[in-house]
């Protein structure tokens, strides 16, 4: 099957090769002339032949829209853009109902694999009429890993990034619930081999994981995480989960607590540290650290 790929990043370029070992003819579009395919979106679109699918993986945000702005007017009826990128759920309707107008069809993926994606295969969540996934799902099988997990048809346009959301929220909290375990684990008297006990974890026990094997290699490299700073960012997905939950009213005590705690990474002197010492040194008299 013949693809446009837009953003040929450590995603992006990772999906093109996938996609051209498995025999898809790919034509990609970078900013970097270097990697890219074609001179610019005209150039892009003319060396496709219609019905067109392209699939952009730019970052999320006016990126993507000034994107799409800019391809959509290229476009005939009949073609299909995909955003693989991480995207808003809500602004998935808004684009759908802009390209319908040329009869352009829309379809949201989420995309999990980051960069061992493309040896592994990645894990996909797309949202989309069930016509434009079917026609794209040629493009979806060669993406994904081998066997019958890593692609779901979520439902409409939309599903597809709001499951990515929530994706990326279980994934904050289950990091954070390793840090911790890592952070008490360095505090003790008892243990003198961290990077082992969680080595030994990888294997038998209830909390094996991807992300577990990668502390293992962290910790193989740099035993006390000793380079790094504890400083993490956060790029959304997790503040929209809890948002979420906020407006259907769901508890989500771990996974808006990890977020909180990625905001708490960012702060060298803590304000509301300060604000608590300053109280317990006056209710109780309690010592204070002055700078």
């Amino acid at each position: 099957m013949q693809l446009g790929l837009i953003g040929l990043g450590k995603m992006g370029g990772n999906m093109r090769d996938r996609l051209r070992a498995a025999g898809h003819e790919v034509v990609g579009f970078d900013q970097n002339p270097d990697i890219s395919d074609a001179s610019g979106l005209q150039d892009l679109v003319g060396k496709l032949q219609a019905p067109r699918a392209i699939w952009l993986m730019v970052p999320a945000g006016g990126i993507t829209e000034s994107t799409i702005d800019a391809l959509a007017p290229l476009l005939s009826e009949g073609d299909i853009v995909i955003d693989g990128g991480n995207s808003r759920f809500s602004d998935d309707g808004p684009r759908a109902e802009r390209l319908a107008k040329s009869g352009i069809g829309y379809i949201d993926a989420g995309v999990s694999g980051g960069v061992w994606g493309k040896q592994n295969g990645y894990a996909l969540m797309v949202g989309g009429s069930d016509a434009d996934v079917a026609r794209l799902m040629p493009i979806f099988q060669s993406l994904k890993p081998a066997g019958e997990f890593g692609f779901v048809h979520a439902g409409p346009v939309g599903a597809g990034h709001y499951a990515k959301m929530v994706h990326n929220g279980i994934e904050y909290g289950l990091m954070h619930a390793y840090a911790e375990g890592f952070e008490l684990l360095e505090a003790s008297e008892l243990v003198t081999d961290v990077p082992g006990v969680f080595r030994s974890w990888r294997e038998g026990t209830v909390v094996r994981s991807w992300l577990l094997d990668l502390l293992d290699n962290a910790l193989t490299a740099d035993p006390h995480l000793a380079d790094l700073k504890g400083y993490a960012e956060d790029t959304g997905e997790g503040r929209w989960t809890v948002e979420e939950a906020i407006r259907l009213a769901v508890p989500m005590h771990v996974i808006a607590a990890s977020l909180f705690a990625r905001f708490a990474s960012r702060q060298d002197d803590s304000p509301a540290m300060k604000a608590i010492a300053a109280l317990r040194n006056q209710f109780g008299g309690h010592a204070v650290t002055k700078k």
